[in-house]
């Protein structure tokens, strides 16, 4: 019977960090098996991995090695995903070397491949022009770089991963882990992503910061102003909020700033903040015992009933019965 499994290559890249393709392998790889191995589970790996370079060769890292991959680029039949490392600072220098792999990032994508790419490896996905109009983010230090080159991409340094149509970024070097597990939940399951974590002792979420950075609302948008106030309450999403002062900060009206917010995000004010909360609450409630009237209150709401209800609404189940589907063993 032909493997169904999930196709995963990921590229060595010469001058890259070596840690930001052999530490999202490595995830890729134990998926489905080393946790399984610990607790004496059937292995079920969720994904068929790969690694390869431009023909095949030995790529040196920064640093006195080399890492050999098992296959050429020129030669790789089908895969689901492609996984782009950090590739070097010199913006210029990892454009010329990597030439083949921006047209190979091209064709790719054409054929429906889904694309990552961490750190300075984001501007080989820029370069190939998967990233125009798109949102994407990268390490906070190459951004204004990025900016000037490459403007019509949406920037959004602030966030650790974003996703944007089967296209995923990952800021600095060790948002190559939080990338790779995001992957895992996005293609598997939060329990596999979670299982996996565990199993090679890496924090996830790492905090509450990295949670609201992977939320999967608001689209990329033109609407600076809107885009200011979203990261406003990301920022105090924990406090009472108040959009009309919020409003008035902006330069608009009430009913201006609503219509405004909804038209950039495709939500309300309310149910914006509402989501972050219930996705920071998901967060706490799958990662520990905290009790439902304390998780209530980390996340904004003094009400616990109503912190219920807002829960349900967005989740379909109640927090205990969310907290007993979802959380690992511990």
């Amino acid at each position: 019977m032909k493997d169904q499994r999930f196709r995963v290559t990921t590229l060595f890249l010469e001058g890259g960090l070596a840690s930001t393709a052999l530490g999202p392998l490595e995830i890729f790889r134990g998926a489905g098996r080393i946790w399984n191995q610990i607790t004496g589970a059937r292995e079920n790996p969720l994904f068929e991995v790969r690694a390869a370079s431009i023909g095949g060769r030995a790529v040196r890292g920064d640093g006195p090695y080399r890492i050999q991959p098992d296959e050429a680029l020129e030669e790789l039949d089908h895969s689901d995903l492609i996984f782009v490392p950090a590739a070097g600072l010199s913006l210029d220098e990892v454009l010329a070397r990597n030439a083949p792999i921006v047209d190979f990032l091209r064709r790719a994508r054409s054929a429906g491949t889904r694309i990552a790419g961490v750190c300075s490896g984001v501007s080989l996905l820029a370069e190939a022009g998967l990233l125009d109009g798109r949102v994407a983010t990268t390490h906070w230090g190459l951004v204004d770089t990025y900016r000037e080159r490459f403007p019509d991409v949406d920037w959004q340094p602030d966030r650790l991963v974003t996703e944007d149509d089967g296209v995923y970024c990952g800021g600095g070097v060790y948002a190559a882990l939080d990338l790779a597990l995001y992957l895992v939940e996005k293609h598997g399951s939060r329990d596999v992503a979670l299982e996996c974590a565990r199993s090679l002792l890496i924090e996830m979420p790492r905090d509450c910061q990295a949670g609201f950075a992977v939320l999967p609302i608001g689209e990329g948008h033109s609407d600076e102003s809107i885009r200011s106030a979203e990261d406003w309450i990301r920022q105090h999403c924990r406090e009472e909020i108040r959009f009309e002062i919020l409003a008035q900060q902006l330069g608009m009206s009430p009913r201006n700033f609503i219509r405004r917010f909804k038209a950039a995000t495709g939500l309300s004010p309310i149910d914006y903040l509402q989501r972050l909360r219930v996705w920071a609450a998901r967060r706490i409630l799958e990662d520990g015992q905290t009790p439902v009237q304390e998780v209530s209150q980390r996340v904004g709401y003094s009400d616990a009933a109503f912190f219920r209800t807002i829960f349900k609404r967005h989740t379909g189940l109640a927090p205990l019965a969310y907290r007993r589907r979802f959380s690992a063993p511990h």
